[in-house]
């Protein structure tokens, strides 16, 4: 007799305090995609959610320039902080258009993301493949151990597996599995965290939770703060219910803050102040 096999992210989603942080984000993504702005002028709201998304996806990887700045500047050359910007910039543009890659190639995906971050920074033989064993990897903010290069192929494909096949799980607890799930792994020389932002966005666009990508978790997690993503990263890394729940409500209260942000931008629109 044949048996439904187990579904891992299904049952993450029960774990304590997940389910009220569902509830929460979801709450909070109806009331945005239900403001008047949101109406007529969504593009508008979707643009500007992804500058400031990938103003903050940038911020954690060590070049937090304000926002103006980053709409201003049209050079994203020289100086390391300005090709992060550039990276994260080229990353948010890049997301909206791989959902139907995404659904059936995972991998190919983020081999395509690392490519469009790196812009030619890194060596060509390096770009779009995981590293190699004892290959170094560049990746502010995140110091815990590197796996090897067969754990994180195996790994990889165990990503892809419960990406293709589908879970029961709420949008939000396979988004946050998967930018922590590449946050561990690191699985390329450069821009990993860049990357596992930018993968954590296309499940909450692919999944219909945010379909017109207005709510900009990358916002939320600076605004909590570089020791914060740290400490709930912490909490995945251990493999623990209460780490992994706390991982998940950390992205759960980005995502949030990233509907406050668009938000603003609607009443700001709607007053004619955009």
């Amino acid at each position: 007799m044949s048996t439904t096999p187990p579904d891992p992210l299904a049952a993450l989603g029960s774990l304590p305090g997940v389910t009220d942080a569902v509830d929460s984000v979801r709450k909070a993504v109806d009331r945005v995609y239900g403001h008047r702005v949101m109406r007529r002028r969504s593009s508008e709201v979707t643009a500007e959610a992804a500058l400031r998304g990938a103003r903050g996806s940038a911020a954690l990887s060590d070049a937090d320039w304000n926002l103006e700045e980053v709409r201003r500047r049209t050079d994203f050359s020289g100086e390391e902080d300005a090709r992060t910007v550039g990276a994260a910039l080229r990353l948010t543009a890049e997301a909206g258009q791989l959902l139907s890659v995404w659904r059936q190639s995972p991998l190919r995906v983020l081999a395509r993301l690392h490519l469009v971050a790196a812009g030619g920074a890194a060596p060509d033989d390096a770009v779009g493949r995981p590293r190699f064993a004892d290959e170094p990897v560049e990746e502010p903010l995140i110091e815990a151990p590197l796996p090897g290069a067969d754990e994180v192929a195996g790994r990889l494909e165990g990503l892809s597996h419960l990406i293709l096949t589908g879970s029961a799980a709420p949008a939000l607890v396979t988004a946050a599995v998967v930018h922590g799930e590449l946050l561990a792994l690191r699985p390329f020389g450069t821009h990993n965290g860049l990357v596992a932002r930018t993968a954590e966005r296309i499940v909450l666009i692919g999944s219909g939770l945010d379909p017109k990508s207005i709510c900009p978790a990358e916002v939320g997690h600076a605004e909590q703060g570089r020791a914060a993503y740290a400490e709930a990263f912490e909490g995945y890394l251990s493999g623990k219910p209460e780490g992994m729940a706390a991982w998940i409500a950390h992205c759960g209260r980005a995502v949030e803050l990233g509907v406050r942000e668009s938000t603003a931008v609607c009443e700001a629109l709607q007053r004619g102040a955009a």
